[in-house]
């Protein structure tokens, strides 16, 4: 049955993975509205968990006591991509995650095997009872998440161009300068590409778009012409 419904023409899953700067987060959520699909942003997760850990006082630098409490929090995601949402036990956490707290110990949760399997395990259920279809955005989707995804994006961009993007998104006391950006981008990409478990790595067989001189609509335009051909295939 979830074969047959998941190769209907009506029914994609895609999956866009891709370091931070690329456009992952605005192109997943205006190709999901474009087309009517859900959107998943898997990151969202991480950093809920991540901040579930700091609000409770949990060592995010030893492993074993993330580990211990891993299935502690309820965690849920709400897929409409004009109001995207995040909640913790209950608790709206969608402004809270983006803090400079828990940007910084983000990578140190995620690579924890019990916390990937946790939100590995949410992403999938949330993905496959998607109708009628669904972008799923992240790290690891195309390679570990939903390997049999119907289409796999990698989105990449220069390094000057994705710190330059990710200094225009952060407010307030997070900001940043471009240089301390790129810098900690650096940092972010060799901690995820380098984790044991689920490495940031662009699948085998994902199409890859180089975002670096192209507007977010040609991005988005050309993501909706690949899945466009995918279910027409």
């Amino acid at each position: 049955m979830e074969t047959a419904a998941r190769t209907a023409p009506a029914s994609v899953i895609v999956a866009i993975d891709g370091p931070a700067g690329t456009g992952k987060s605005s192109t997943s959520k205006a190709v999901a509205a474009k087309l009517g699909f859900g959107y998943l942003d898997t990151g969202a997760q991480y950093r809920a968990i991540t901040w579930w850990m700091l609000a409770n006082d949990i060592d995010v630098s030893d492993p074993q006591a993330v580990a211990a409490v891993v299935d502690k929090p309820v965690i849920e995601s709400g897929t409409n991509p004009a109001t995207p949402t995040i909640t913790v036990d209950g608790t709206d956490v969608s402004g809270p995650i983006r803090k400079q707290d828990v940007t910084s110990a983000v990578s140190a949760v995620s690579a924890v095997p019990e916390v990937r399997a946790r939100i590995t395990g949410l992403q999938r259920a949330i993905a496959t009872a998607a109708a009628p279809g669904i972008v799923v955005e992240g790290r690891d989707i195309g390679t570990t998440v939903l390997p049999d995804a119907d289409l796999k994006i990698f989105l990449t961009a220069s390094p000057e161009v994705r710190a330059a993007r990710r200094s225009g998104e952060l407010k307030g006391k997070d900001a940043a300068d471009i240089a301390a950006t790129q810098a900690a981008l650096a940092k972010r990409d060799a901690a995820d590409s380098s984790r044991k478990t689920s490495p940031l790595a662009k699948a085998d067989d994902a199409v890859e778009v180089d975002t670096t001189e192209l507007t977010l609509d040609q991005v988005i335009e050309c993501v909706v012409t690949l899945i466009e051909e995918k279910r027409t295939a």
